[in-house]
């Protein structure tokens, strides 16, 4: 999280949280022995601050609604020495209701199979409305999400339905269930979700956080960083992919059914456990992050077509001189940055003052001289003026 008074939308009492990302201190850092691990001291970085959060922020709340679909998990995949899963059913039965000599029909199935089934369909509800009521800016995105993981189950049951162990022996025709779910999970996930997010951070931190000093504002982006919150999304994605094969693997066999699959349907349990609990993460974050502030998670191209107005980014400022104002040679970018002439002789260069110049290697300096009336100011100063309102 990046804003203390932002953080816990939900909770109307939420205290600030107690450091931000860039405050946080790897007690081991793999920079030290190479330089181009750097980016994964960055998500290392990112990751103990969301740990440290959640260890603060979860509560019951977010430990009912991993319970509830720990039981779904569980309730869904094992039939408690019944039989009925594990020896397969009878596949001439099939339907809701039934109907037929054969009395078709989920309802044709024991009684306790019946009550183990309505009381996952139970459980899974309880998942959903605790992360609605629970995320209130990212309903929307639950829904995607939602539906994006039934596509992914559908489409392994529909290549499981004519290829039993899938994906071996397997023939094109039956790779288009798992094509399809997957095109449909990238989409709502990576198209959708993950666009409105990162869209929406952007939005935020040009609004709310826009200051005349460059290193506030690059900190500002950092303490708003969501790697590590892609990267949970990414692992999502292959967990509920894992656990959807899983467990249209342990039942596609046709009875009777010889071989043990105890393993498979403890891997289907098992990643579909880990998947709620980064599920829970992934809705948790953004609503952390941004609730407070009360910023709807949408994409850019979602507000313009919700009519909602859109932050315009500012053009280049020129400098003022503070003493005599006329024009100077320093230049305010539209992302706060400053930049300014090299001072070395027959150099062209620019850049931002107290860093290196990219072709001769001098800095620049922090001050600059008007060339009317020769006072030797601070760059900032020579914007102050334009911002002052």
């Amino acid at each position: 999280m990046s804003d203390a008074e932002e953080g816990g939308a939900p909770n109307e009492h939420a205290v600030p949280a107690s450091i931000r990302l860039s405050e946080i201190e790897l007690p081991f850092q793999f920079v030290e022995r190479d330089e181009r691990l750097q980016a994964l001291d960055s998500i290392l970085q990112e990751y103990y601050f969301h740990i440290r959060m959640m260890r603060e922020r979860w509560g019951l709340n977010e430990g009912f609604v991993i319970l509830l679909g720990i039981i779904a998990m569980i309730l869904g995949s094992w039939d408690l020495g019944i039989g009925e899963l594990s020896g397969g059913g009878d596949f001439r039965r099939f339907g809701l209701f039934g109907g037929g000599e054969n009395g078709s029909g989920i309802l044709y199935v024991s009684d306790f199979s019946l009550m183990l089934a309505l009381l996952a369909l139970i459980s899974w509800a309880g998942v959903l409305v605790g992360l609605w009521v629970r995320y209130p800016i990212m309903r929307e995105n639950l829904v995607y999400m939602a539906i994006s993981s039934f596509a992914i189950q559908l489409g392994y049951i529909y290549s499981h339905s004519n290829a039993s162990t899938f994906p071996f022996d397997a023939g094109t025709n039956d790779w288009a269930g798992v094509g399809m779910g997957n095109l449909i999970l990238l989409f709502l996930s990576m198209v959708v979700v993950h666009r409105a997010v990162i869209e929406t951070r952007d939005i935020h931190v040009q609004e709310r956080h826009m200051h005349p000093d460059p290193r506030t504002v690059q900190k500002a982006w950092r303490d708003h960083s969501l790697k590590a919150w892609s990267l949970s999304l990414g692992t999502w994605m292959i967990l509920i992919n894992i656990s959807a094969w899983a467990g249209a693997h342990s039942v596609a066999l046709r009875p009777p059914i010889e071989q043990d699959m105890t393993l498979f349907v403890a891997i289907h349990v098992l990643s579909g456990i880990l998947a709620i609990a980064f599920w829970t993460h992934i809705l948790w974050y953004p609503e952390f992050m941004l609730g407070k502030a009360g910023d709807r998670i949408q994409s850019v191209r979602a507000r313009e077509v919700a009519g909602d107005s859109m932050p315009q980014p500012k053009s280049s400022a020129q400098g003022l001189c503070p003493i005599c104002n006329i024009e100077t040679a320093a230049i305010k970018n539209s992302d706060g940055t400053y930049e300014i002439p090299c001072n070395s002789l027959d150099c062209k260069g620019r850049g931002r003052p107290g860093t290196p110049c990219n072709i001769c290697e001098v800095v620049f300096p922090t001050r600059i001289s008007c060339s009317k009336c020769g006072s030797s100011t601070t760059v900032i100063s020579h914007f102050t003026r334009a911002d002052a309102w």
